[in-house]
Parts: C-alpha cells; structure tokens; sequence
C-alpha cells in the first residue's frame, strides 16, 4: 500500500464526504492558515525566529492535504485514529496530531451563504443581520446526538441526561432558510436544558429584540419565544378544548398541517448533520464536541448553499383571453 493509493482513497466523495472540487477549495482556504499557525507554534517554542531557511530539517511524515484528508474521513465515518494510521503507514499519534491541527481550522470557517459566495456568518448577530438585510424567515430548531456519560461521581453526572430520549445526549440549535439550507448551527449545550431555556441562555430572544423586522417558524417547543415575540415567531397553534365545534379542530388541523410544512425543512437540515458517523452517536470526549460539530455543519452548509434556489411559482390568476364584456 502506497502513499499516492492510500491519498486517492481518502479523497473519494464516499470516504471523505466532500466532492473533489470542494476538497480543492478547502485546500487553498485552509493551507495558509495552518503554515501560519505552525509557524506561530514553532516560533514560541524555539524562543525566537528561525535559524535554518524555510524548508531545512526533518520533512514531516503527513503533508497538509494529507492531514486534511484524515480529518476529513474520520469526520464522516468516525474511523479510529489507529486505522487511518495503518493506512498511512505512519504513528497512531500522527494522525491524532494532525487531526487536532486541521479540526479548529474547519470549525473556525463559519457558514456558507447561499447566492453570496465569500460570506461566511460565524455568530448569531450576523445571522440575524443577513436575515433581516435578505428578508429570510428563518426555521429554528434543537437537535440532540448521543454521548458518553460521565462517570460516576462526576459533578454534573446528571446534566446530560435528556429529559426527551432518557439517554446522555448534548443539544444543540440550528437555524435554516425556507429551503433547509444551513445557516448557523451551534450553542452547544447539555442534553437536560430545555429548548426554552437555551432561548435565554444564548441570546437567541435578545437577537429578536435587536433585529425587530426577522420573523422565524418553530416548533412546539419555542412556545415560550412565540409568545414574547408573537409578530416575530410563529409557533404551532394551540389545541382547541374539546367541547368547541369540529369545524374548529378541523380548522386546528389544517393551520397545524401547514404550519409544520413550513417549518420541517430545518428538520431536514439536521438529517444532513445525522449523515457524518460522529453526529450520530459521538464516542470521543465531551470537551470536543463543540469543536467537532462546528466542522461538520460548517461543511454540510458548504454543499447546502451551492444548492439552487427554488423560486416559488407565482398564484397570481392570468387571464387567457381577453374576457368579452
């Protein structure tokens, strides 16, 4: 097994879960800023500037787009750090440095913009700004993934135990345009704080007073921002008492039916998450998570926002002829 047959299946769209030309623009975004932070390393740790030109010394065993490519695949298929190292015939530690190096740099990137390549929105202000600025109505919703429990005695043991699935899960939130298209997704927090809370606790209600124009559909779960923010947010109607007409649960229906039309593409936002192995149950360590899931989504919006827009058909009626008076 060779180095060059070992480089061409790691760059498989099937392994690495990117297509080439993507992999392509990633390796012109993200080479400077790792020669740069590795030269930043190298400087503090000699204690001063280089003392040999560039290129002298010992050649490292994984070039750049080599340790992008490991990141890459153990990114989408979750594989151990021992088994990319087999396959590149390299230390077990030599992937696991290379993939500490390249994650930060993919987490870091931000999200893609659909229809304005070169924008990257990083913070919920700037999503917010580009909802209001473009007119999107965003979709708001949580998303839990599966995570190793702590052990016993641990402050905090309890905190990750999701009240919905009744397993060790950490929550996090996604924001999506009316196409399902990513367009933020983060504020990690433990599986057992509800959605309303993390409405509090990461600023998400005080975006919508400071940004008065952006209207979002959530559901059940947010009713408590649907009702602070009732021309802003629309939520699922409430169920009707039992004793009104069965026009109006007929009517409830409907509003609820269509309502959830509008909202569950965000829901499919978060499948496109579900297919990299690690956001389907993270075996790693908690501590990474964040990190890990910066860089997954930041990839999936990627491929997202290079989607085309889909254009609605107008329902404006037109007359086929002129109508005789």
């Amino acid at each position: 097994m060779t180095l060059a047959w070992a480089r061409a299946a790691c760059s498989h769209p099937a392994l690495s879960g990117v297509s080439r030309a993507h992999l392509g623009d990633l390796l012109e975004e993200l080479a400077p800023k790792w020669v740069a932070r590795r030269e930043s390393s190298l400087r503090e740790r000699r204690g001063g500037q280089r003392r040999r030109a560039a290129g002298a010394g010992r050649k490292p065993k994984l070039v750049f787009v080599d340790r992008l490519l490991v990141t890459l695949v153990h990114l989408r298929l979750g594989l151990p750090h021992a088994a990319l190292a087999e396959l590149y015939r390299v230390d077990r530690s030599t992937v696991s440095n290379a993939i500490r190096e390249v994650r930060p740099l993919l987490a870091a990137r931000g999200f893609a913009v659909p229809d304005l390549p070169g924008i990257r929105l990083r913070t919920l202000e700037d999503v917010f700004a580009y909802a209001q600025a473009e007119g999107v109505c965003l979709r708001i919703d949580g998303t839990e993934v599966q995570v190793r429990r702590p052990k016993a005695g641990r402050p905090g043991r309890k905190a990750f135990v999701s009240g919905k699935k009744k397993q060790n899960t950490i929550k996090t939130t996604t924001f999506s345009d009316g196409q399902g298209r990513t367009l933020f997704s983060g504020a990690v927090r433990p599986g057992r704080m509800h959605d309303q809370t993390a409405v509090r606790t990461e600023g998400i209600a005080e975006q919508f007073r400071q940004y008065p124009q952006v209207k979002a559909k959530v559901d059940e779960g947010y009713r408590g921002l649907a009702n602070e923010f009732p021309d802003q947010v629309d939520a699922p109607p409430k169920k009707p008492r039992d004793d009104v007409p069965s026009g109006e649960h007929h009517a409830w229906r409907e509003q609820r039916r269509r309502q959830s039309s509008a909202r569950i593409c965000v829901e499919h936002t978060n499948a496109e998450y579900k297919q990299w192995r690690p956001l389907q149950r993270y075996t790693g360590r908690r501590k990474t998570y964040p990190e890990t899931h910066l860089a997954i989504a930041a990839l999936v919006s990627d491929r997202s926002a290079r989607r085309a827009t889909r254009r609605k058909p107008s329902t404006e009626l037109v007359l086929a002829r002129p109508a005789a008076c």
